[in-house]
């Protein structure tokens, strides 16, 4: 009988693990590895079999200088620009023509190492970006009210579609819940590692994923206009985007580059001429300088750690428009925010009832509560949200009538009631009156509720502070930075609300426009500022404030548009976390520079005194740019 030979799980797990490794986006370390150990046979051969190891010197060279150097070659032809790259390999083959092999090697070796380092930063940053492009499926469960689906492709969709997601699926276009009760996870979206609990009305995004139940979705957004498609936009549009000081080193780059090739030629010719130096003493330390005084380290001080943080944010639920804000805020005085659905959840909720005559607290309720029943206001949400989670169940009412800016009148149980704010009643007795200023004092809205005439009773409303606003405005305030509120509601209420969250500096009863007029005067008085808003109204001083937030959870599309940074979960801590990664960026900014022009000028100095040596120079150099490299990438953490 012949039997099977299965195969060693170990040796399927190593060739699965070999086919599925991204080769591609590892070739440049590949070769400075490859580079490296064909540098040490070479070294390790040479003395006795000299011709085998040149040639193996020679494939090192140009394995690992293949990348860096084409790179040189590519700004040298198309913008007639000398780069680092090119002065790289020039000075790795100055040092292979005056025989010094190994130290050229070295070089080589060591610039692929920093260079692969660097390209490793800049595929984190993209493989967030191909994540989010990846999040989208390709197909859709297009869905018809006789109950029929049928699988379309998601670039199809439009607004208004019907479509069915399956559990464990991933939603197919932005849109909002009919039918269906579910948790969905949406970490891509919004930073939050927890499902978030949906149902009838809930708004969800396309490339989340479904969990236990199957959903039916109206699309709401689809193809370019989704949460996902306007993220990767913007995170494309921030990593194409960089601080002004990293524009200033590139250009100046351009310039040093000229001048390093023209001192290494002055070096190569006036020393023997003026200093009693060999010629090829004078070559050799042409060749020490062109290495050292290389601005590798210099420029590889930015931009690594910028992508860094952009990738970190993005990984958070931040999404940064531009990383030129991540330097505006690092220097911010003072953040202002707006206050209903910024620094409150923007939904008022019933605070307090007091009933008068013989009617009890559930009485009243169940009357307003079937009354506002009718009506689509905000308040009307709230008064069926606090009956809902006090047990009493709205009824009948026989008609109702709006009237625009006092209340509503309606006819319930065969008696005439009219519920509105305290101005819209002619007649208050002075227990009512003395309530109402109470309540009004604390920054309620007061509605009463009066039948055939008579009052009987008041209800107290109050949009709630958000759990996390108290905790964020004492982190920033830990930072150093002011805290104000600009908001257009009443003064009494926004000082409330100022009070509980521990607000400096409180502006109401604002328009839009006095909002932006008070944004510049922060700025001239403090400093730098930056603005948070989640409403139409926002949208200007966002505009006008050095950093604009929006809350992108429900912030409108303009606010959104507008804003330099978004919170895609409308967690206010995401706020002080940013500003300290900004202010970790430019501290680890500050340090690569400093210790890159610190280096370059101790080594060239060392070389000038003939105290250097073209390995450590080499050593020196190559090592201090991956040293600000791994520096940078302390910010992906």
């Amino acid at each position: 009988m012949q039997m099977e030979v299965l195969p060693d799980k170990r040796h399927a797990t190593v060739f699965t693990w070999l086919h599925n490794w991204d080769w591609k986006r590892h070739m440049e370390m590949m070769a400075a590895v490859i580079c490296g150990v064909l540098l040490f046979v070479a070294w390790w051969m040479q003395k006795e079999r000299l011709g085998l190891a040149l040639a193996l010197f020679i494939a090192a060279y140009v394995i690992g200088g293949f990348a860096k150097a084409k790179e040189g070659a590519v700004t040298l032809i198309r913008e007639r620009e000398l780069d680092v790259n090119l002065l790289m390999f020039v000075a790795a083959i100055g040092a292979a023509a005056i025989g010094y092999w190994l130290e050229g090697g070295m070089l080589i070796f060591i610039f692929a190492v920093s260079g692969a380092l660097e390209s490793y930063t800049l595929a984190k940053s993209e493989g967030d970006l191909s994540s989010l492009i990846k999040l989208k499926p390709e197909q859709a469960r297009l869905w018809t009210e006789d109950g029929e689906e049928h699988l379309v492709p998601a670039g199809q969709l439009k607004q208004g579609d019907l479509i069915l997601v399956k559990p464990g699926e991933r939603i197919a276009a932005d849109g909002m819940i009919r039918k269906g009760v579910s948790s969905v996870h949406e970490a891509a979206i919004t930073g939050e590692a927890m499902p978030a609990e949906k149902k009838e009305g809930s708004e969800v995004y396309a490339g989340t994923t479904n969990g236990e139940g199957s959903l039916i979705i109206e699309v709401t957004r689809a193809g370019d206009q989704s949460v996902v498609a306007r993220m990767v936009r913007l995170i494309e549009q921030a990593r194409s985007e960089v601080p002004p000081v990293q524009t200033k080193i590139e250009r100046i780059e351009k310039i040093y580059v000229k001048a390093v090739l023209l001192l290494t030629g002055l070096l190569m010719l006036l020393p023997p001429v003026f200093f009693d130096w060999s010629w090829k003493e004078s070559l050799y330390r042409a060749m020490i300088f062109l290495v050292v005084a290389s601005p590798c380290a210099l420029v590889a001080s930015i931009l690594p750690a910028l992508l860094a943080a952009i990738s970190n944010g993005a990984r958070q639920g931040i999404l940064i428009k531009s990383g030129k804000q991540l330097t505006n805020l690092a220097g911010l005085k003072v953040i202002a925010f707006d206050k209903t659905g910024t620094l409150t959840a923007g939904r008022p909720q019933v605070t307090d009832i007091r009933p008068f005559g013989e009617w009890s607290e559930t009485e009243l309720l169940q009357a307003v509560a079937s009354i506002e029943g009718l009506s689509e206001h905000p308040i009307a949400r709230a008064f069926a949200e606090y009956a809902a989670a006090n047990g009493v169940k709205p009824e009948k009412v026989e008609s109702l009538t709006a009237h625009p800016g006092k209340g509503i009148e309606a006819e319930y149980k065969g008696s005439r009631w009219f519920i509105g704010k305290p101005r819209a009643f002619s007649e208050q007795n002075r227990e009512v009156g003395e309530i109402v200023r109470k309540w009004e004092d604390e920054g309620k809205t007061v509605i009463l509720a009066a039948k055939d005439g008579e009052i009987a009773g008041c209800f107290a409303l109050r949009d709630q502070i958000r759990p996390e606003a108290a905790e964020m405005v004492r982190e920033l305030k830990k930072q150093g930075i002011l805290v104000a509120m600009l908001t257009g509601d009443q003064r009494k209420t926004a000082e409330a609300i100022a009070e509980e969250a521990g607000v400096d500096l409180v502006f109401a009863d604002l328009l839009p426009e006095e909002k932006v007029r008070l944004v510049e005067e922060l700025k001239e008085t403090y400093g730098e500022v930056a603005m948070v808003g989640d409403g139409v109204n926002d949208a200007p001083a966002l505009a006008r404030a050095g950093t604009g937030f929006a809350m992108g959870g429900e912030g409108t599309d303009l606010a959104l548009e507008t804003a330099d940074v978004i919170l895609m979960k409308d967690d206010l801590l995401k706020i002080p976390y940013l500003i300290r990664m900004a202010k970790k960026l430019n501290r680890v900014v500050k340090q690569n520079v400093i210790f890159a022009l610190s280096v370059i000028g101790l080594l060239v100095a060392a070389n000038f005194i003939q105290w250097m040596n073209l390995p450590f120079g080499v050593v020196g150099h190559e090592g201090s740019t991956i040293l600000v490299i791994l520096n940078g990438l302390r910010l992906l953490k």
